[in-house]
């Protein structure tokens, strides 16, 4: 499947979801009793509908991105790296920033774009939120009546599988095991909620999404038998301002 794939017309990417409201109560009656229902496959013993909301944010229909990094790898000989966010309070500003990019970005050339269980969460949660947001779909990613052969998303979680879907393999077990430090050093998906709604620490998440993508990037180093990139060629384009 990489065969015949460069690094370099990769779009390595990752997202961070919140709920899109700080509390269940915030949501209208309606969404309330949608939670409800939607949250009992989730839910344990005697757990309630609150007690589950902060998960809430995985689902785009209660949920909303904060954040969107993608990378790309430029020189060879080394390798190096640049990262660029979308971060913010709005996410039509987020998701129509990020469409212009990926239009930008594959002009001229045949990208795929690769993120670690992209294909179960993040390209359907981008896809969905900006139907919501009344943004047009980008080809790249929307696979209606595409063929297999035609559809340019990469999975690290299913290169890592070889065929075998019995199980799942987190990004942190996989970047342990192949000797690649781990995105996980500060904070994990399940912190990114309570993080956001009540500290409102957007650097501290923007930096955790931009680790993960370089994760990715140097996942797909390993499988390719390429050297891993240095630390000291990664740059962020990244400017830490407030956006609302």
């Amino acid at each position: 499947m990489l065969e015949n794939i460069r690094p370099e017309d990769i779009l390595f990417l990752d997202i961070e979801t919140v709920p899109v409201k700080p509390a269940l109560s915030d949501f209208t009656p309606a969404m309330q009793l949608l939670w409800e229902k939607k949250s009992s496959s989730i839910r344990k013993d005697d757990q309630t509908a609150s007690d589950v909301f902060q998960r809430a944010g995985i689902y785009a229909e209660f949920g909303k991105i904060i954040c969107i990094s993608a990378g790309v790898v430029k020189e060879k000989n080394p390798y190096s790296f640049r990262l660029k966010s979308f971060y913010g309070d709005d996410e039509k500003v987020i998701l129509t920033e990020f469409s212009e990019m990926l239009s930008k970005y594959s002009r001229n050339r045949e990208m795929q774009l690769c993120a670690h269980n992209g294909k179960e969460f993040d390209y359907p949660y981008i896809a969905r939120r900006m139907v919501i947001n009344s943004i047009v779909i980008p080809g790249i990613l929307n696979n209606a009546g595409k063929k297999p052969w035609e559809v340019k998303l990469l999975d690290t979680i299913e290169l890592w599988k070889f065929g075998d879907f019995k199980s799942y393999t987190s990004l942190d077990l996989l970047t342990t095991v192949l000797g690649i430090t781990s995105p996980k050093d500060d904070i994990d998906g399940s912190m990114v909620a309570d993080i956001y709604w009540k500290e409102h620490d957007l650097k501290r998440i923007v930096t955790y999404c931009e680790k993960d993508v370089l994760a990715v990037a140097q996942v797909i180093c390993r499988f390719l038998n390429l050297p891993l990139i240095e630390p000291e060629r990664v740059e962020s384009a990244t400017l830490f301002s407030p956006k609302s």
